[in-house]
């Protein structure tokens, strides 16, 4: 299959990169290269594109669309391990950073990938192709424990009739694909819940693939090395398309932001303690209507923008 993906607020995330041609900038989840290519356009030969993408079948197709540039590093990895990943290409700081997170178009639409509830596939669900898979977690783990990932990552509120139903069905025979997987979950939620809320296998795929992949987990720590790689004057765009992600964005910003923590009754700033980033946008940038037209799945994309001040 021909890995396409369209990427999302592509000219708000160029026009917030605010571009110095000589920079440095980091694309950590470069998927096809579209964004990257766009970026690596408005350099000179004294700029530099760092893309980092843990999906091999994306860092093949990132390698061709980039070919022509000599100043791109494209990186196999986790954005997890950005600081190694920009120190050990000698970089110490750099110009701007850009986290477009989630599931893309590709990984959705190739059915043996395993990460659609649309087609039957083996269960997989791994970005990487490495590690512990959906397989693994639905047939493995206890019930207690696929509950609490349906819960935590999914927020589904029958998460344990479905992890109970699960753990029975695996019983007679393991579960092998996502369609098995579908009907389990399709079985486990009452007949009036169905009627409402989208596909009743969308929350439980979500908090498996989140899950297996670490997600949240990888988000919170990026981030954090993100802060310590910008320049002074720098900025860090994330694209979230889900709350979980949002919420952790959003609460890393707010602490980020935070000036003096003195007690109220304290009358002048004993601690001080000042804001390392300006936020850009109090609210999120969100996809136009023409956009969402064109690319549905860009109607929950949330982009949040800050820059570094100190």
């Amino acid at each position: 299959m021909k890995y396409e993906h369209k990427t999302v607020l592509i000219e708000e995330t160029l026009s917030a990169l605010e571009i110095d041609p000589n920079g440095i900038y980091v694309d950590c989840t470069a998927g096809g290269g579209g964004l990257s290519y766009e970026i690596a356009s408005r350099l000179s030969d004294k700029g530099r594109l760092i893309c980092i993408d843990q999906d091999p079948d994306a860092i093949e197709v990132c390698k061709n669309r980039l070919k022509e540039f000599q100043n791109v590093n494209i990186i196999k990895d986790n954005f997890a391990n950005i600081r190694d990943i920009v120190h050990n290409l000698e970089v110490n700081l750099v110009n701007g950073i850009v986290l477009d997170l989630g599931i893309s178009s590709y990984q959705l639409d190739s059915a043996e990938r395993g990460f659609s509830y649309r087609y039957d596939a083996p269960l997989d669900m791994r970005m990487s192709k490495e590690g512990k898979s959906a397989y693994d977690v639905v047939n493995f783990f206890s019930s207690s424990a696929i509950s609490e990932i349906i819960y935590k990552y999914g927020e589904e509120r029958f998460s344990n009739r479905i992890a109970n139903l699960v753990v029975e069905r695996r019983a007679k025979k393991p579960i092998k694909t996502t369609l098995e997987l579908v009907k389990i979950i399709t079985d486990a939620i009452p007949c009036a819940a169905r009627r409402h809320g989208g596909h009743p296998a969308r929350k439980t795929f979500q908090a498996i693939r989140i899950y297996v992949n670490n997600e949240l987990e990888n988000l919170s720590c990026c981030l954090d090395q993100c802060l310590k790689l910008l320049k002074l004057g720098a900025n860090l765009i994330v694209i979230t398309f889900h709350s979980l992600e949002d919420r952790i964005v959003k609460q890393k910003m707010r602490e980020w932001g935070k000036s003096c923590i003195c007690p109220s009754e304290f009358p002048i700033c004993v601690c001080g303690k000042l804001p390392k980033i300006k936020i850009i946008n109090r609210k999120p940038i969100v996809a136009s209507t023409e956009e969402v037209d064109k690319n549905f799945r860009s109607r929950s994309a949330k982009m949040r923008v800050c820059k570094k001040v100190l």
